[in-house]
This record gives structure tokens, C-alpha cells and sequence, in this order.
């Protein structure tokens, strides 16, 4: 592309809210976005029916970000707020787009929306391979630290789990206690960290189901965000663990083995082939632990934080996530 096109590209780009009618064409970008990158046949079909743009737009659209060109969308962005934790992603750009700014003019808003939820430990999970994606981010002071491996497994029949309970299934008086213990969860992990937003987006919008495993007292031992089937951010036959963790403590090994038994269990009982879960290389016995069981890696990237610091990403955690 000439360089003055390039220039009267750039220099015409707006950035604001995605609207909800611009949801299939900024879908539409983001499968040929990954898939073109990736080098695939067909990068249309990337990702198949997997949702990442429509099921973030739903859970809160204020945080989610179109770039326009003479008023049609060419790139995407999402924040998420995971209380002291932020992270953001999709940011994708249509492929003919590339390397002219855009990303720079999608990343301002997410960096916004942290500043105002005033999370302390950001993130973003992206391809550890390519220098422009990690120049893009350190220039917003993120740092590439260790990989992130999403793995998968073919599910096996898997007996029942003791004392686990689905979110799904508790009553609209029960349910704000089981926030709060997740809630207590989740702090033990992390100072601040809650995944409010994603159980009550998972189950506002019937992507999946959250476990929650009683402990031996009032506490929880661990949960689980699934996201189950075709329209969620899992894909047709696939159980995808968004996000899981244990109470941290001399038990939290074998608190770890119980919640992947159990997500096995929900894939089970929801008819599902195929599990899948992100994990950390930080996380060493999390890791050791899922390959143990079966999973293998099926793609690798990297996670980049603000500032330069591990938050729950060590070895002392049993967590799992990846914030694609």
C-alpha cells in the first residue's frame, strides 16, 4: 500500500463504543484477523463457533471499542474488569489495515477503562513470536513474562465430585452468598481479585455453568467459570475452563486435582468431547499436574503485565486462565 494512503488511513480513524449492529462485521474481522496471522486456508472460519466478540460485547458493553475508517468498523477492542486485575483482548485489525496505527488508537480506551476501575495488575495474553505485537504493548508499559499454555483434553467418563455445586442451579436468594465466598476465594489468590463479572455474564447469557466446591468449613476450596458448547467462547463439543482456582495452602495441590475432576464432570454431564484450559508455565505444578491428566498444548503465547510483576502467576498458584 503507498505510504500517502497509508497516512490519509490513519490519520481518518475514529475510535468508540462498538454498537451492537456492528457486532457481526467486528466479528467478521476478528476470525480473519487470527486465522490471516495464523496462516490458515480459510481464516474466516477461525475459531468456528467459538464467540469471543458478541458474548464480551453482552457482558459489558461500555467496555468494548470499535475503530472506524469513513464510518465502517476495521478493528475491535475489550476490557475486562476482574476487580484488582485487568486485562483486555480481542484487539483485532483488519489484515489490509495492518501496521498503520490502529491498534495504537484501539489500545487508548481499554487503558482508560483500567484507569477508571482503578485495577492495580494488568494483562494481556498475545503471540510470543511476534516482535510488533510485544513492541505495541511495552510501549503502554506491559512486559512479556511467562508463556501461557492453552491445552486440551479428550473428556472421560469422570464419577461425581463431592460437595460441588453449580451456580447455575442455586436459587436468586442463595446466589449473592456464593458470590461472596467466591469473592473470599479469589482474594486468597490475589488481593482483590473477583470473577463476579464473568459468573454472573456466564450465566446471564447461558454460556456455560460456574462450579463452586464446598470446603470442610463455611469456605470454598475452589471454583471453576465454564463456558460449554457452541455461541460461548468454548466452540461447538468443547468444555473451555475460562477461569478456575483453588485456596491457596498445603492442600491446594490436591484442591486443584478435585476442580479439574470436577470440570471433567460438567463436561460429562453436558454432553461435551473435549475439554480445554489455559494455564500459566509460571503456575509449575498446575502445569506438571494438567499434563499428568492428559491435556496437551495446542497453542503457546505469552502474557504481558503492568507493571513488571507476577500478580497470581507463580508457582505457589493453582490457577487456571489465559486471558485471550
Amino acid at each position: 500500500m503507498p505510504s500517502r494512503k497509508r497516512t490519509s488511513v490513519a490519520a481518518s480513524v475514529s475510535v468508540g463504543p462498538l454498537a451492537e449492529p456492528d457486532l457481526d462485521r467486528a466479528d467478521e474481522i476478528f476470525r480473519v484477523a487470527f486465522g490471516t496471522f495464523l496462516g490458515v486456508p480459510e481464516p474466516e472460519t477461525f475459531f468456528g463457533t467459538a464467540d469471543y466478540v458478541r458474548t464480551r460485547w453482552a457482558a459489558d458493553p461500555h467496555a468494548a471499542f470499535a475503530a472506524t475508517v469513513e464510518g465502517e468498523v476495521v478493528g475491535s477492542n475489550f476490557a475486562a474488569d476482574w476487580g484488582s486485575v485487568g486485562y483486555f483482548g480481542p484487539l483485532t485489525v483488519r489484515p489490509d489495515l495492518w501496521d498503520q496505527g490502529i491498534g495504537r488508537h484501539l489500545m487508548e480506551p481499554v487503558m482508560a477503562c483500567f484507569d477508571t476501575w482503578e485495577n492495580r495488575h494488568l494483562g494481556l495474553f498475545t503471540f510470543s513470536h511476534s516482535p510488533k505485537h510485544l513492541e505495541l504493548y511495552r510501549r503502554y508499559g506491559f512486559w512479556p513474562r511467562f508463556l501461557t499454555a492453552i491445552m486440551k483434553k479428550q473428556v472421560a467418563v469422570s464419577a461425581g465430585v463431592p460437595g460441588r455445586v453449580l451456580y447455575g442451579e442455586l436459587t436468586a436468594a442463595e446466589r449473592p452468598e456464593a458470590l461472596n465466598l467466591s469473592r473470599a476465594l479469589t482474594e486468597s489468590v490475589y488481593d482483590g481479585l473477583s470473577l463476579d463479572r464473568e459468573i454472573m455474564a456466564t450465566q446471564a447469557q447461558g454460556l456455560g455453568e460456574t462450579i463452586l466446591l464446598e470446603g470442610s468449613d463455611s469456605d470454598l476450596d475452589g471454583l471453576a467459570v465454564c463456558h460449554c458448547g457452541a455461541g460461548s467462547e468454548a466452540g461447538q463439543d468443547v468444555c473451555f475452563v475460562k477461569f478456575g482456582a483453588v485456596r491457596p495452602g498445603p492442600d491446594a495441590a490436591d484442591r486443584f486435582e478435585r476442580l479439574l475432576t470436577a470440570c471433567e464432570q460438567l463436561a460429562t454431564e453436558k454432553g461435551l468431547g473435549q475439554l480445554d484450559a489455559g494455564v500459566n508455565l509460571a503456575r509449575q505444578d498446575a502445569y506438571r499436574r494438567m499434563v499428568d491428566r492428559g491435556f496437551r498444548t495446542w497453542l503457546q503465547g505469552v502474557t504481558m503485565h503492568k507493571p513488571n510483576e507476577p500478580g497470581y502467576s507463580h508457582s505457589d498458584a493453582y490457577v487456571i486462565d489465559d486471558w485471550r
